[in-house]
């Protein structure tokens, strides 16, 4: 698979990546026997770069990706993680000594003395803005805790901040035919800059995999039920924003543009690997058969400028006046 640099630094990422948030909590069950099969079949389609958190599964996607890769020792993997959503969110809480803290249990969980790419998650918005948060990152990285440093963000304007700090690496971004803002302002800024954009959310919470119905019943232990209109953590994160009725409608339509050869879920990942600016995307799975599946659209022909302009019309009628003032 090809792979694509984080120009401020060495790291280099496969197109598509792998998040796993689905191996952690919050998609309904997933065993160790799955996750360890989604991994396995990820790498060996060519994936590099393992997306994770402390949250996720309060540690339990961490430690499933270090038990896998402690008996895969040939792999070359790029491991991101994130961290600050198990403390309250506040900005005040942001300080040398958590991150301190925060670091050394993912480590632990990572086995790992290093890690290749930390990210604050998500937090409150002041903290993208203040000189002593990037200072205190700039010393894990000068203790040799961690390789480089990110940012995830909800917003365009939370991405813009981050990305004008100067070791800054990455910015995480939920960027998808549902949610196609970033692309205007963010992606740019952050190639002129040299910054990664990692792409999240890429199918919209499973919408554009085309696969469900308004009657879909989800898990009760599932963010698509107990998230929709933002109970847990930003609405944004689950199904893109949209409502689900909508997204229903629209990824219908979106599905019956996929060309001949592809799944929408594909569809989906080839019209963001195509975005200039962007290294990586994520998608997660929670069978080894959704991990090769989104990993083959790599290797897919390129969408026509006919296809991508169709989908851009797609999200200017049913999409666009959801979510373009909010995130």
């Amino acid at each position: 698979m090809d792979e694509r640099t984080f120009d401020r630094t060495d790291q280099h990422a496969s197109v598509i990546g792998l998040g796993t948030w689905q191996l952690g909590a919050d998609w309904g069950d997933v065993d160790d026997k799955q996750a360890h099969a989604v991994l396995e079949a990820a790498a060996e389609s060519g994936v590099t770069f393992f997306d994770t958190a402390d949250v996720y599964g309060d540690g339990r996607s961490e430690q499933t990706i270090a038990t896998f890769l402690r008996g895969r020792p040939d792999l070359r993997v790029t491991v991101a993680t994130k961290m600050g959503r198990r403390a309250e969110q506040l900005p005040q809480n942001y300080v040398l000594e958590n991150f301190r803290a925060w670091n050394d249990r993912s480590r632990r969980n990572l086995g790992v003395d290093v890690i290749d790419l930390v990210q604050l998650h998500c937090p409150p918005t002041p903290v993208y803005s203040s000189d002593e948060v990037y200072d205190a990152l700039d010393t894990l990285v000068a203790e040799e805790r961690v390789a480089a440093y990110g940012v995830s963000v909800e917003t365009c304007e939370e991405a813009l901040a981050a990305i004008a700090r100067p070791h800054v690496a990455s910015v995480q971004i939920i960027l998808n035919p549902f949610r196609t803002k970033p692309l205007r302002e963010v992606v740019p800024a952050a190639r002129a800059a040299g910054v990664g954009i990692i792409a999240r959310v890429p199918l919209a919470s499973g919408l554009l995999s085309g696969k469900y119905t308004r009657d879909t019943v989800f898990a009760a232990d599932d963010h698509r039920t107990y998230n929709r209109h933002g109970e847990a953590f930003d609405q944004g994160e689950t199904f893109s924003g949209v409502d689900f009725a909508t997204g229903v409608e629209a990824a219908a339509e979106f599905a019956a543009l996929a060309p001949e050869g592809y799944t929408p879920a594909q569809l989906a990942l080839r019209w963001i690997i195509q975005q200039p600016g962007v290294t990586t995307v994520i998608p997660g799975a929670r069978s080894a058969e959704q991990a090769r599946s989104n990993a083959a659209a790599a290797r897919l022909p390129e969408l026509s400028p006919e296809t991508l302009a169709a989908v851009g019309d797609l999200y200017d009628r049913r999409v666009r006046d959801q979510v373009e003032g909010r995130w």
